[in-house]
Protein backbone atom coordinates (compact mmCIF):
# COMPACT_ATOMS: atom_id res chain seq x y z
CA UNK A 1 0.00 0.00 0.00
CA UNK A 2 1.26 3.50 -0.90
CA UNK A 3 2.16 5.68 2.10
CA UNK A 4 2.29 9.48 1.71
CA UNK A 5 5.43 11.26 2.92
CA UNK A 6 5.04 13.32 6.07
CA UNK A 7 4.10 17.00 6.15
CA UNK A 8 7.48 17.68 7.77
CA UNK A 9 9.34 16.46 4.67
CA UNK A 10 6.96 18.33 2.38
CA UNK A 11 7.34 21.55 4.36
CA UNK A 12 11.14 21.34 4.40
CA UNK A 13 11.21 20.72 0.67
CA UNK A 14 9.03 23.75 -0.06
CA UNK A 15 11.08 25.94 2.28
CA UNK A 16 14.32 25.02 0.47
CA UNK A 17 12.61 25.52 -2.89
CA UNK A 18 11.45 29.01 -1.81
CA UNK A 19 15.01 29.78 -0.69
CA UNK A 20 16.20 29.27 -4.27
CA UNK A 21 17.55 25.72 -4.12
CA UNK A 22 17.02 23.65 -7.25
CA UNK A 23 14.53 20.81 -7.29
CA UNK A 24 17.19 18.20 -8.04
CA UNK A 25 19.55 19.43 -5.32
CA UNK A 26 16.96 19.54 -2.54
CA UNK A 27 15.51 16.19 -3.65
CA UNK A 28 18.93 14.60 -3.38
CA UNK A 29 19.56 16.21 0.01
CA UNK A 30 16.21 15.01 1.40
CA UNK A 31 16.43 11.65 -0.41
CA UNK A 32 13.11 12.05 -2.18
CA UNK A 33 12.08 11.91 -5.83
CA UNK A 34 12.40 15.18 -7.78
CA UNK A 35 9.02 14.49 -9.40
CA UNK A 36 7.45 14.53 -5.93
CA UNK A 37 8.83 18.00 -5.24
CA UNK A 38 7.40 19.26 -8.54
CA UNK A 39 3.96 17.78 -7.73
CA UNK A 40 4.01 19.30 -4.24
CA UNK A 41 4.85 22.71 -5.70
CA UNK A 42 2.02 22.42 -8.21
CA UNK A 43 -0.39 21.30 -5.50
CA UNK A 44 0.59 24.27 -3.32
CA UNK A 45 -0.06 26.71 -6.18
CA UNK A 46 -3.44 25.11 -6.90
CA UNK A 47 -4.73 24.55 -3.36
CA UNK A 48 -2.45 26.54 -1.06
CA UNK A 49 -1.34 23.36 0.71
CA UNK A 50 1.06 20.47 0.16
CA UNK A 51 -1.10 18.05 2.17
CA UNK A 52 -1.52 14.70 0.40
CA UNK A 53 -4.78 13.88 -1.31
CA UNK A 54 -6.89 10.84 -0.50
CA UNK A 55 -5.20 7.57 -1.45
CA UNK A 56 -7.53 4.86 -2.77
CA UNK A 57 -11.26 4.76 -2.22
CA UNK A 58 -12.07 5.58 -5.85
CA UNK A 59 -15.43 4.65 -7.29
CA UNK A 60 -15.12 2.10 -10.12
CA UNK A 61 -15.75 3.75 -13.47
CA UNK A 62 -18.15 0.99 -14.49
CA UNK A 63 -20.61 2.01 -11.75
CA UNK A 64 -22.11 5.40 -12.44
CA UNK A 65 -25.41 7.24 -12.43
CA UNK A 66 -28.56 5.27 -11.70
CA UNK A 67 -26.68 2.05 -10.95
CA UNK A 68 -24.51 3.82 -8.37
CA UNK A 69 -27.60 5.32 -6.75
CA UNK A 70 -29.34 1.94 -6.69
CA UNK A 71 -26.29 0.33 -5.08
CA UNK A 72 -26.02 2.99 -2.38
CA UNK A 73 -29.72 2.70 -1.58
CA UNK A 74 -29.51 -1.10 -1.45
CA UNK A 75 -26.49 -1.01 0.87
CA UNK A 76 -28.16 1.57 3.11
CA UNK A 77 -31.10 -0.81 3.68
CA UNK A 78 -28.91 -3.03 5.84
CA UNK A 79 -28.07 -6.69 5.31
CA UNK A 80 -26.87 -7.52 1.81
CA UNK A 81 -24.37 -9.78 0.05
CA UNK A 82 -22.08 -8.85 -2.81
CA UNK A 83 -23.44 -11.81 -4.76
CA UNK A 84 -26.93 -10.45 -4.26
CA UNK A 85 -25.83 -7.01 -5.47
CA UNK A 86 -24.23 -8.55 -8.53
CA UNK A 87 -27.45 -10.40 -9.30
CA UNK A 88 -29.49 -7.21 -8.86
CA UNK A 89 -27.17 -5.24 -11.14
CA UNK A 90 -27.34 -7.98 -13.75
CA UNK A 91 -31.12 -7.70 -13.65
CA UNK A 92 -30.72 -3.99 -14.37
CA UNK A 93 -28.55 -4.78 -17.39
CA UNK A 94 -25.14 -4.12 -15.81
CA UNK A 95 -22.89 -7.16 -15.49
CA UNK A 96 -19.90 -6.68 -13.19
CA UNK A 97 -17.35 -8.87 -11.47
CA UNK A 98 -17.13 -9.50 -7.73
CA UNK A 99 -14.01 -7.35 -7.32
CA UNK A 100 -15.58 -4.24 -8.84
CA UNK A 101 -18.60 -4.46 -6.54
CA UNK A 102 -16.34 -5.03 -3.51
CA UNK A 103 -14.32 -1.91 -4.44
CA UNK A 104 -17.52 0.14 -4.63
CA UNK A 105 -18.64 -1.06 -1.19
CA UNK A 106 -15.17 -0.39 0.24
CA UNK A 107 -15.15 3.13 -1.21
CA UNK A 108 -18.52 3.73 0.47
CA UNK A 109 -16.84 3.12 3.84
CA UNK A 110 -18.27 -0.36 4.40
CA UNK A 111 -16.36 -3.34 5.75
CA UNK A 112 -17.06 -7.07 5.87
CA UNK A 113 -17.46 -8.24 9.46
CA UNK A 114 -19.32 -10.68 11.64
CA UNK A 115 -22.72 -9.37 12.71
CA UNK A 116 -24.67 -12.47 13.79
CA UNK A 117 -26.19 -12.26 17.27
CA UNK A 118 -28.06 -14.86 19.27
CA UNK A 119 -31.76 -14.77 18.38
CA UNK A 120 -32.56 -15.62 22.00
CA UNK A 121 -31.60 -12.05 22.93
CA UNK A 122 -34.96 -10.95 21.48
CA UNK A 123 -36.97 -13.09 23.93
CA UNK A 124 -38.65 -10.86 26.55
CA UNK A 125 -37.27 -12.83 29.52
CA UNK A 126 -33.72 -12.84 28.14
CA UNK A 127 -33.89 -9.15 27.19
CA UNK A 128 -35.12 -8.30 30.70
CA UNK A 129 -32.25 -10.20 32.33
CA UNK A 130 -29.70 -8.61 29.99
CA UNK A 131 -30.93 -5.15 30.89
CA UNK A 132 -30.73 -6.01 34.59
CA UNK A 133 -27.19 -7.33 34.13
CA UNK A 134 -26.05 -4.20 32.28
CA UNK A 135 -27.58 -1.92 34.91
CA UNK A 136 -25.77 -3.69 37.77
CA UNK A 137 -22.37 -4.20 36.15
CA UNK A 138 -20.85 -1.03 37.58
CA UNK A 139 -21.60 -2.13 41.15
CA UNK A 140 -20.04 -5.61 40.82
CA UNK A 141 -16.52 -6.26 42.09
CA UNK A 142 -14.65 -7.37 38.96
CA UNK A 143 -12.57 -9.78 41.03
CA UNK A 144 -15.74 -11.85 41.47
CA UNK A 145 -16.32 -12.28 37.73
CA UNK A 146 -15.43 -15.56 36.00
CA UNK A 147 -16.13 -15.83 32.26
CA UNK A 148 -16.47 -19.28 30.71
CA UNK A 149 -16.18 -19.94 26.98
CA UNK A 150 -15.06 -22.52 24.46
CA UNK A 151 -13.22 -22.60 21.17
CA UNK A 152 -12.46 -25.39 18.77
CA UNK A 153 -10.22 -26.48 15.94
CA UNK A 154 -10.97 -29.01 13.23
CA UNK A 155 -8.01 -31.10 12.14
CA UNK A 156 -9.64 -31.72 8.76
CA UNK A 157 -9.04 -28.06 7.97
CA UNK A 158 -5.35 -28.79 7.53
CA UNK A 159 -4.23 -27.90 3.99
CA UNK A 160 -3.96 -30.89 1.70
CA UNK A 161 -2.52 -29.08 -1.32
CA UNK A 162 -0.01 -26.31 -1.95
CA UNK A 163 2.19 -24.67 -4.56
CA UNK A 164 5.65 -25.99 -5.42
CA UNK A 165 8.10 -26.01 -8.30
CA UNK A 166 7.23 -28.38 -11.14
CA UNK A 167 8.39 -31.88 -10.37
CA UNK A 168 8.46 -31.27 -6.60
CA UNK A 169 5.89 -31.93 -3.88
CA UNK A 170 4.96 -29.45 -1.14
CA UNK A 171 5.20 -31.37 2.13
CA UNK A 172 2.77 -30.55 4.92
CA UNK A 173 1.98 -32.20 8.26
CA UNK A 174 -1.40 -33.09 9.75
CA UNK A 175 -2.73 -35.67 12.26
CA UNK A 176 -3.00 -38.95 10.38
CA UNK A 177 -6.33 -40.75 10.43
CA UNK A 178 -7.74 -38.43 13.07
CA UNK A 179 -10.06 -36.01 11.29
CA UNK A 180 -11.92 -34.67 14.29
CA UNK A 181 -12.90 -31.59 16.26
CA UNK A 182 -10.77 -30.66 19.28
CA UNK A 183 -12.56 -28.39 21.78
CA UNK A 184 -10.89 -26.22 24.40
CA UNK A 185 -13.10 -24.93 27.21
CA UNK A 186 -11.93 -22.81 30.14
CA UNK A 187 -12.90 -19.96 32.42
CA UNK A 188 -11.13 -16.63 32.75
CA UNK A 189 -11.00 -15.02 36.16
CA UNK A 190 -9.48 -11.80 37.44
CA UNK A 191 -6.09 -13.41 38.04
CA UNK A 192 -5.86 -16.01 35.26
CA UNK A 193 -7.37 -18.99 33.49
CA UNK A 194 -9.45 -21.39 35.57
CA UNK A 195 -10.21 -25.09 34.86
CA UNK A 196 -8.87 -25.50 31.32
CA UNK A 197 -10.16 -28.63 29.59
CA UNK A 198 -9.49 -30.17 26.17
CA UNK A 199 -12.25 -32.38 24.78
CA UNK A 200 -11.60 -34.84 21.96
CA UNK A 201 -14.64 -33.96 19.91
CA UNK A 202 -17.31 -31.25 19.72
CA UNK A 203 -18.79 -29.97 22.95
CA UNK A 204 -22.41 -30.66 23.90
CA UNK A 205 -24.67 -30.06 26.88
CA UNK A 206 -23.50 -33.17 28.73
CA UNK A 207 -19.77 -32.48 28.37
CA UNK A 208 -20.26 -28.81 29.24
CA UNK A 209 -22.16 -29.74 32.41
CA UNK A 210 -19.42 -32.23 33.31
CA UNK A 211 -16.77 -29.53 32.90
CA UNK A 212 -18.72 -27.10 35.10
CA UNK A 213 -19.42 -29.63 37.85
CA UNK A 214 -16.07 -31.45 37.94
CA UNK A 215 -13.65 -28.82 36.64
CA UNK A 216 -14.95 -25.33 37.31
CA UNK A 217 -17.00 -25.53 40.53
CA UNK A 218 -14.12 -26.90 42.69
CA UNK A 219 -12.00 -23.93 41.55
CA UNK A 220 -14.57 -21.25 42.37
CA UNK A 221 -14.42 -19.06 45.45
CA UNK A 222 -17.37 -17.91 47.55
CA UNK A 223 -19.38 -15.12 45.89
CA UNK A 224 -17.85 -15.71 42.44
CA UNK A 225 -20.15 -14.78 39.53
CA UNK A 226 -19.87 -17.07 36.49
CA UNK A 227 -20.76 -15.52 33.13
Amino acid sequence: MTIALSMDIRGRAMARLDAGETVRALAEALRIAPSGVVKWSERRRATGSVAPGKIGGHVPRKIRGAEAGWLRARMADGAFTLRGLLSGLAGRGLKLDYRTTWTFAHAAGLGFKKTALAREQERPDVARKRQRWKARQASIDRKRLVFIDETRAKTKRARRRGWAARGQRPIGRAPFGHWNTMTFVAALGHDGIVAPWVIDGPINGESFRTHVEQGLVPELRPDDIVV
